[in-house]
């Protein structure tokens, strides 16, 4: 059996990333694994710009971002096998996989990182009612038939769903020459950037309706027509809301989920809001030497923070690999997410192998004007910072420092939540 220090599932933005972290920090054997047939996962169909002002300084479309990362990668000579599907991870960190080339093959890891990133939500988990035509489709999959394919799904589009891929879409649709009749959104507040929502639907004149949600579809063959309706605060629909809206496309945008079938065979602890690994402070998940980082931990508004998050995962290994990664006290803080905070990354953290500043990342589960964010430790409040509005499209962050915790004896818990005042 092969032996490699890191093993990094996933070669798009988070693989990336942690590989040429991890190259940078030390570690010369390194393996990406990418089932796909070119490294650069879901940034080669996103051909729109607004990619890489934090970690670039300039304003790049999708291939260019992931082509940046690609180049570091080929220049640190760092091996990768592309239409390589892992088969399964072991608790001992033997990595199984297969390609056409190798057949069926085992790897032994020093350290693994799963970089998987995430899918869309499939129409089967909505429960819309109506039959099954053709003309339905995911917005990543109509994303990779216009940009990478060349075909246009359809003339007439419905979107349901207000995800940033629903909102480029929209656009992209439209730039395309497609009518886009409306975008149906069954929350209260888009689940989308600010930005989208003005560059990609107030620009083009095309109507938000929030609180509303598709309930038939017609059409055997191919679909010929949707009924959206309003909903009220249970999420039912409301009679006699009813609208209809002639169409040839229903796109779906409702939502990411963090691809973790392989976490979870591996007996990774998988937190239940975000549906990805509970990870500590230098990104470990509960099994030792396995870290986690991009969209397959949480999904990510912004590729550069998936990036900064993959560097960091990417030194973590290298740390771990030496045998350099503090063992620590053995205590370990949770962290609270309460008070309309639904999930924090990290979950959890031991001061002693903490850094000096810890980014915590977060998102909240409804829009807030005029609040606050604050951190408490045990309880007492240690940070209070107010925000003009704050959304679930966006993530938020604070700072935590080791000094603070270092001088307070035994916090049991470190709490972060939105307060009015």
């Amino acid at each position: 059996m092969r032996k490699v220090d890191i093993v990094i599932v996933g070669g798009g933005p988070a693989g990336l990333a942690a590989a040429a972290s991890a190259k940078k920090a030390g570690c010369d054997n390194i393996l990406i694994l990418e089932r796909d047939s070119e490294l650069g996962g879901i940034l080669n169909q996103c051909i729109h710009n607004g990619f890489g002002l934090h970690t670039f300084k300039e304003e790049l479309t999708g291939p260019e971002y992931a082509g940046r990362f690609i180049d570091q990668v080929l220049e640190l000579g760092i091996e990768y096998k592309l239409n390589t599907m892992v088969m399964d991870i072991s608790e001992d960190k033997v990595v199984t996989a297969m390609n056409r080339e190798d057949g069926l093959f085992e790897i032994q890891a020093g350290a693994v990182i799963l970089a998987m990133g995430c899918r869309e939500r499939p129409r089967g988990a909505l429960n819309i009612p109506g039959y099954r035509p053709a003309g339905i489709f995911s917005a990543g999959t109509a994303q990779r038939l216009v940009n990478i394919e060349g075909y246009m799904p359809g003339r007439e589009v419905v979107i349901l769903g207000s995800g940033d891929i629903g909102l480029i879409m929209a656009r992209r649709m439209t730039l395309e020459g497609a009518k886009v009749k409306v975008v149906a959104e069954l929350m209260p507040y888009s689940g989308g950037l600010k930005r989208n929502i003005v560059q990609c639907l107030d620009d083009f004149g095309i109507p938000l309706k929030l609180s509303h949600t598709v309930v038939d579809i017609e059409g055997k063959e191919h679909i010929t027509a949707v009924t959206i309706a309003e909903v009220g605060p249970d999420r039912r629909p409301i009679p006699g809301t009813e609208e209809r809206y002639t169409c040839d496309t229903l796109l779906l945008s409702c939502g990411l989920i963090p691809e973790n079938e392989l976490s979870s065979a591996a007996g990774v602890e998988i937190n239940r809001v975000t549906s990805g690994p509970v990870v500590n402070e230098s990104l470990e998940t509960n099994i030792p030497g396995v870290f986690a980082c991009g969209n397959v931990l949480h999904v990510h508004d912004l590729v550069d923070f998936v990036s900064e998050e993959a560097g960091k995962a990417g030194a973590s290994a290298v740390a771990y690999v030496a045998g350099k990664l503090n063992e620590g006290s053995g205590i370990e803080i949770p962290l609270v997410a309460t008070d309309g905070v639904r999930y924090t990354v990290p979950c959890k953290i031991d001061p002693e192998r903490m850094e000096d500043l810890l980014k915590v990342r977060f998102r909240v589960g409804g829009v807030y004007k005029d609040s606050y964010i604050s951190v408490y430790f045990d309880k007492e409040r240690v940070l209070h910072r107010k925000k003009q509005i704050i959304t679930p499209g966006e993530m938020e962050e604070v700072i935590l420092q080791k000094k603070q915790i270092d001088e307070r004896a035994n916090i049991e818990t470190i709490t972060v939540k939105i307060e009015a005042e």
